[in-house]
C-alpha cells in the first residue's frame, strides 16, 4: 500500500509547476460545445507525447469539482517534484452529457441520470477525440487511464471495463450505485485479467456507500481478477477522494 505522507496536498514554494486551464471542445453526442478542464505537467513540451487519465466527478460536480474542491494540480505537481508520476496530461470532463450541464435542481431527475450514462459515448466519440487531436497525446488503450469518485467512480467501472480496448488502466473512488452489477461488469474474468494493466477500487471504511465497492471487490476476487482493494479512514467524503488519486496517480502507466 502506498502511504499518505503530511502535506502530500499541500502547496510547495519553488518547485515546477503544471497548468490546468478549462477549454471547450465539440461534442456530436450532446450538440453543442462542452466544457472540460486540462492539467499538463511541469515541463510540458509539444515535442513529447503523453499518456491520459480522465478523472471524474460525482453526481453534484461538474468539469471544476476536482480543481474547486481537491486542488489537484497541487497533488500532481508535488509527485512530479518527488519523481514519482509518469508524464501525463489529466482531463476532467463533465460527465452529465446534456445541453444544460451545470449541477443544478434535482441533481437525481432522471434525465440527469441517463446524461451520466450518455457521457460514455461523449467520451469515447468526441472527447477522447479532441484531446487526442490538441494535445501531444498517446493514442494506445495502454496510455489511457479512466477514475472518478462517487458517480463518477462508478462511471469509470462501467466505462473502463466495458471498453477495455480503449483503457487499460481503471480506478473508482468510493464508487456509487450507478456501478454496474459485478457480472455485468466483468463478464469475462479471464479476459479482463489479461488486459486491465490496473484496477483499483477504494473507500471510505465509514461510507454509506461502501456496500458497493465491497460488492465489487467480492466479486473479483472470487474470480481471481487481480486489482487493488483500500479501505480509508473516512467516509463519502474528499480527503478519502484525495488520498485515492495520490496512491492511484503514481501506479499509472508503469511498464
Amino acid at each position: 500500500m502506498i502511504l499518505v505522507p503530511e502535506g502530500y496536498d499541500q502547496y510547495r514554494e519553488n518547485i515546477p509547476r503544471g497548468i490546468i486551464e478549462l477549454v471547450e471542445y465539440p461534442s456530436v453526442t450532446v450538440g453543442n460545445s462542452r466544457k472540460t478542464m486540462v492539467y499538463t505537467p511541469p515541463g510540458f513540451s509539444t515535442a513529447d507525447t503523453y499518456n491520459v487519465l480522465y478523472l471524474l466527478h460525482g453526481i453534484g460536480g461538474d468539469e471544476t469539482e476536482w480543481y474547486t474542491y481537491a486542488a489537484p494540480q497541487i497533488i500532481l505537481d508535488n509527485l512530479y517534484d518527488d519523481n514519482k508520476l509518469e508524464p501525463m496530461i489529466v482531463v476532467f470532463p463533465n460527465g452529465r452529457s446534456m445541453a444544460n450541464d451545470r449541477a443544478e435542481g434535482d441533481l437525481f431527475d432522471a434525465q440527469k441520470i441517463q446524461a451520466f450514462e450518455r457521457f460514455e459515448l461523449d467520451l469515447i466519440n468526441d472527447l477522447i477525440p479532441f484531446v487526442e487531436s490538441n494535445y501531444p497525446a498517446q493514442t494506445r488503450r495502454e496510455n489511457r487511464a479512466i477514475a472518478g469518485l462517487s458517480m463518477g467512480g462508478g462511471q469509470s467501472l462501467n466505462i473502463g471495463l466495458g471498453n477495455l480496448d480503449q483503457f487499460a488502466w481503471i480506478g473508482a473512488f468510493s464508487a456509487a450505485p450507478n456501478t454496474r452489477a459485478p457480472g455485468l461488469l466483468v463478464p469475462k474474468p479471464a479476459e479482463t485479467s489479461r488486459l486491465v494493466k490496473k484496477l483499483w477500487l477504494s473507500c471510505g471504511d465509514q461510507d454509506n456507500l461502501k456496500h458497493i465497492s465491497n460488492t465489487v471487490h467480492t466479486y473479483l476476487t472470487q474470480q481471481s481478477v487481480p486489482h487493488s482493494w483500500h479501505e480509508e479512514n473516512g467516509g463519502h467524503d474528499w480527503p478519502v477522494w484525495k488520498r485515492g488519486l495520490y496512491q492511484f496517480s503514481q501506479l499509472l502507466f508503469k511498464v
